[in-house]
């Protein structure tokens, strides 16, 4: 009998080189205070708010799709049973349905060819950074602070990332533009800009709509594809709506990302990718972008689960394909939440009293405090053990240096009621570390 050889051990340096990016534990850390301390109050997750879910209304969608199938496609029982128990397109089932909710929500037309339904919109940025990054000499430029799924996803495919910095009204245009000549400088080529133009994530910054116009203009002069991000642009607490940089695109500049997580519910994980970008191939031939992201999808999904699409698309059909209607309740919560996180800042912490300072989002779920010291992990478990509350330090949203000082609070998860309570405790570990020196 042959001797049997040693188990299994793999080293790190055997594995990805990302799998060693702290940026890849910064889940797996606020996890782990979260768990070790369920009682806190958390301002960690942008997650949508739970009471708004009902369960018996699943069954409900789930027949409204097939009776869309049946009555307006006119699929006999066969053909829907197919549909909601098969693999089903790869570019998804739903593209007709999510292109009409697109041109009644947002004013953006498009060709439902053009749409790639994907698993959540996380999918939807590998599969466009798969497309778009060739080789070690093209760059994704992204802004900073910025939304950790984008840097993520692009360290996992050794694509690099610049930081192209925010002001107070989002991605700056003269930065971008110092950014693109600094990377072309160093002989490699900028291939595309990722932003989240409405209410950011993590900073809850909102582009001003000259400002957006200007971006599509640079990203015309300098070549340049932009992935704008769309998850909260519903939820203005001013009740203004800007459009979005697809609606205001002529020139194929914009590959739009959006989801279903926080307009619908999150665990469908159903997203979608706007790719109407000609691609011409070696032969001649003329196709989309939407083409392309296919096959690279059919070899990491397949294609996004029937049923979960089929749920969506129940939503879309119940809602006469018009979510920003449907969804008024919700825009006035997180309205209403927001309201509430900067009224109890104002009460729990006044800047005319205490050194923090925070900014005013016009809306979304976050909002930035900036405070005179390190707001770092041993402050967070501080934070956490005895104060009974939670965030999420900025410097976790920084490519490099910065945010050092810097909280992120959410105001999504949370009633009012917590909102405050949450924020007194905040404040009080706060105008504790900020009196130590009283003492």
């Amino acid at each position: 009998m042959a001797r049997p050889g040693p188990d299994a051990e793999l080293t790190s340096a055997q594995l990805h080189s990302s799998l060693s990016d702290p940026l890849l534990d910064v889940m797996n850390f606020l996890n782990e205070v979260t768990s070790r301390h369920p009682e806190a109050i958390s301002f960690g997750p942008g997650r949508p708010y739970d009471g708004f879910f009902e369960v018996d209304r699943i069954g409900d969608y789930l027949t409204a799709y097939t009776r869309y199938l049946e009555t307006d496609l006119g699929r006999t029982p066969e053909e829907v049973r197919t549909a909601l128990f098969q693999y089903g397109r790869t570019n998804g089932q739903i593209n007709d349905l999510v292109a009409r909710t697109l041109a009644n929500d947002e004013d953006i037309h498009v060709d439902p060819a053009h749409v790639v339904v994907t698993v959540g919109c996380q999918e939807a940025m590998l599969l466009v950074l798969r497309a778009l990054v060739t080789g070690p000499d093209d760059v994704v430029l992204v802004t900073d602070p910025g939304y950790v799924g984008i840097t993520g996803a692009a360290r996992l495919l050794d694509a690099e990332t610049v930081p192209v910095p925010e002001d107070e009204a989002g991605l700056d245009p003269d930065a971008l533009l110092a950014a693109v000549r600094e990377v072309r400088a160093r002989g490699k080529q900028p291939r595309a800009v990722y932003v989240i133009p409405d209410f950011a994530n993590p900073s809850g910054t909102s582009m001003p709509v000259d400002r957006r116009r200007r971006l599509l203009e640079l990203a015309a002069e300098e070549d340049l594809l932009l992935l704008e991000d769309n998850p909260y642009g519903f939820f203005s607490r001013t009740g203004e709506h800007r459009p979005t940089l697809k609606s205001l695109d002529t020139r194929h500049r914009v590959v739009h990302f959006g989801s279903f997580a926080k307009t619908c519910f999150p665990g469908a994980r159903v997203g979608y990718v706007i790719a109407d970008q000609p691609v011409v191939t070696a032969s001649g031939a003329r196709t989309v972008l939407a083409d392309e992201l296919s096959k690279i999808k059919s070899m990491v999904t397949v294609n996004t689960p029937a049923l979960a699409q089929a749920v969506i698309g129940g939503m879309l059909v119940s809602y006469d394909c018009r979510l920003r209607e449907a969804d008024k309740d919700l825009v006035d919560f997180y309205r209403g939440n927001m309201e509430a996180l900067l009224a109890a800042l104002d009460r729990h912490l006044p800047q005319d009293r205490w050194p923090v300072r925070w900014n005013v989002p016009d809306g979304g779920f976050f909002l930035s405090l900036t405070v005179p010291f390190d707001a770092d992990d041993a402050f967070l478990r501080e934070s956490a053990g005895d104060h009974g509350v939670i965030w999420t330090p900025m410097r976790y949203f920084h490519l490099g240096s910065g945010g050092e000082r810097q909280i992120r609070l959410s105001a999504s998860y949370l009633t009012p009621h917590e909102i405050d309570e949450g924020v007194r405790r905040l404040a009080g570990h706060v105008i504790e570390r900020l009196t130590q020196g009283d003492r």
